[in-house]
Parts: structure tokens; C-alpha cells; sequence
């Protein structure tokens, strides 16, 4: 016995395929040629997240990191987690290209320079150049990086846009016993290769309809970051854009200079930077990021919203939201991760 199952995606296409019974929802996507996005497979990072249009389900687990008690009651599922009692349908909030690509292979990268740039993180440059194809990841997503000479893994955003030479940045919290920031700071040199997956998550800059809100929690900007440039190579995208960029101290912060730059490279753009536990001599503004926004621009303007940071940050956002009932349509999109860069993406 088979249900007939329909996904829908948000550029409009539709794709229908038989799911066998018992079969996972993932599974029998992929056994159809439908590469969902996806990473870990054991319903915690939230790639392959949608949701149950019609039809009934069961979950084999769910993380409550990865699906509040709010997101279940909406209907929210896992595609790994998931599996059919009837006949069904799907929404996914990203477009169907994410899901032509099929299953990601190991790209070899040549470090040509690592760099501190701020107590706390470090930026690292890799050379994909050997790669036979342009790298074209969404400005957003992230890659899977191998900890040379370790058996770890660990997941960072591209702190740049896609270009024709594989030219690779990301940054790197430096945590004090990380694996791969042990690597980063005693062993990493110009030189050496370093083997990742990309690319990967359905967190991404979608075409710009609305103004743009982006909001970084420390290393969060990397992804950001890969945004900001994107529009600043494409020129005026025709609506304002907003960065809140907050870390717990001030030595946390970094690329303020590129910040800076992209004032002059994007039209309307305008950056706030917010200490939660600032020193003395901090001077700017202090607390909590979603105390700084800026209702009278959010009520003013509909807006897509871009949250990268870590989980109690993001939940802090819809929570704000939730409750300040901003009145003009907004679509929220985030990424969360932890101490080890597990990704969970959302739409």
C-alpha cells in the first residue's frame, strides 16, 4: 500500500510522488529524485523542516530545540521524522532548486590565510579553485567543514558570495577546547586543505520584494555577511536594509570596517550594533537586540527578516514579534546554532 504525497515549494512548483507505508517522508523523497535539504537525518539540525498542508502524519522524534509545542500545533514536520497515514500535502518556504542538486561530495579546499580578528574569532580563507565547477551556494547557507588530522565536523556559514574562482570565507568562533578552533589556533596554516560539503541549508537571501531586516548573534554574522555582499555586488536592490549586529562583549565584535564599507556600496543601509555585557568604555548601545529594533521602520515597512545567532537569541526575536504584533506582513527566516555549529534552519 501507498500514499500519493504532493510538496509544494515557494517558487510556485510542485512535485508529486507514492510514499510506501511506514516509509519515511525524507526517504521516499529521496528514492523519488526530490533531494530535500538536509544534514544530520536525526531530526535536530531543521533543514528538511516543512509543513502539513492536509492529510495526517506521525513523527518517529522530535527535538523541541527544532519544533516548539507552537510549531507542532502549526502543523510543522520533519521530513526525516515523518512518516504518512494518508494521502498528503507538504509546503517548504524555500525554492525547488534547492532540491536539484542531490547529495553533496566532499570539495578539497587550500587555506591561503587564517586570521584573528577579534578575541574571539578568527576568519578563514580557503582556495576551491581545483574544483571543476563554480561553487554556487545561496548567500546564507553553509558547509560542513572536516577538522584536519580529527574525527569532527563542524558546520560554518560563507562569509562571502559565490564567485568564479571558489574563493571561500567563513568565520570561526574560537572556543577554548573546540576542535576546530584548537586547529585554527595551533595547527592551520596557508598551505594546508581542508575537506568540506557545501552546499548545505535552507537559510538564504531570497529575491528582495520587502525591505531587508538582518539580525547577527556574534559569529552569526558570517552568513550575513555572505547577504551583505551579495546585494552590494547586484547594487541597489530598491529597499532599505538593516543589520542588528549584538554580541555578549565588545572584544567579541569583528569586520567592523566592512560593515562600514557597505554603506557606501549599498543604497538605504544602516547597521546597529548592540553590547549586552559591555565594559566601561563601551559607548554604544547596550542590552538585548530586539530591545533596538526600530518599530516605526518595521511598522512602516513590510520586511523580510534574517536571523542567524544562537538558539535563545532567535527564540528572543519570535518572541518579540509574537508579542509587539507588528502589523505589516513579515516573513521570518533563521539559523541557529550551538557551541559545535549544529545548523538548524528555518523558514
Amino acid at each position: 500500500m501507498s500514499h500519493k504525497v504532493a510538496f509544494s515549494f515557494a517558487d510556485g512548483k510542485t512535485v508529486f510522488f507514492d510514499v510506501r507505508t511506514s516509509e519515511l517522508l525524507l526517504d521516499a523523497a529521496l528514492r523519488n529524485g526530490v533531494n530535500i535539504p538536509l544534514d544530520c537525518r536525526e531530526g535536530v539540525c531543521g533543514t528538511c523542516r516543512g509543513r502539513c498542508e492536509s492529510g495526517s502524519y506521525t513523527q518517529d522524534y522530535v527535538d523541541e530545540e527544532t519544533l516548539s509545542a507552537d510549531d507542532l500545533a502549526a502543523r510543522k514536520i520533519l521530513s526525516c521524522q515523518t512518516r504518512v497515514q494518508s494521502d498528503a500535502s507538504f509546503y517548504f518556504d524555500f525554492d525547488s532548486s534547492l532540491c536539484s542538486a542531490g547529495s553533496t561530495t566532499p570539495i578539497t579546499g587550500k587555506v591561503t590565510a587564517v586570521k584573528q580578528i577579534s578575541e574571539t574569532t578568527a576568519i578563514l580563507h580557503l582556495d576551491a579553485s581545483a574544483h571543476p565547477r563554480r561553487l554556487d551556494f545561496l548567500p546564507g547557507q553553509y558547509a560542513r567543514l572536516r577538522v584536519p588530522d580529527a574525527d569532527a565536523w563542524r558546520s560554518y556559514s560563507f562569509a562571502n558570495r559565490p564567485n568564479d574562482s571558489n574563493q571561500l570565507q567563513f568565520l570561526i568562533r574560537l572556543l577554548p577546547d573546540g576542535a576546530m578552533s584548537t586547529y585554527m589556533r595551533e595547527r592551520c596554516r596557508p598551505g594546508q586543505t581542508i575537506e568540506f560539503e557545501a552546499p548545505l541549508g535552507t537559510f538564504y537571501l531570497r529575491e528582495v520584494e520587502r525591505a531587508v531586516v538582518m539580525v547577527a548573534g556574534g559569529t552569526g554574522l558570517s552568513a550575513l555577511l555572505g547577504m551583505l555582499d551579495d546585494l552590494a555586488h547586484k547594487g541597489d536592490c530598491g529597499k532599505p536594509v538593516r543589520l542588528y549586529y549584538g554580541v555578549t562583549n565588545a572584544r567579541d565584535l569583528c569586520e567592523l570596517d566592512r560593515l562600514k564599507s557597505y554603506e557606501e556600496r549599498i543604497a538605504d543601509f544602516a547597521c546597529e550594533i548592540v553590547v549586552m555585557n559591555p565594559a566601561q568604555e563601551w559607548h554604544g548601545k547596550i542590552g538585548l537586540v530586539p530591545e533596538h529594533f526600530d518599530r516605526a521602520f518595521l511598522e512602516a515597512n513590510p520586511f523580510d527578516m534574517y536571523v542567524c545567532g544562537p538558539p535563545p537569541m532567535v527564540e528572543a526575536i519570535k518572541t518579540w514579534l509574537a508579542s509587539e504584533r507588528v502589523h505589516h506582513h513579515h516573513r521570518l527566516c533563521y539559523e541557529k546554532f550551538g557551541a559545535s555549529n549544529n545548523m538548524q534552519s528555518a523558514a
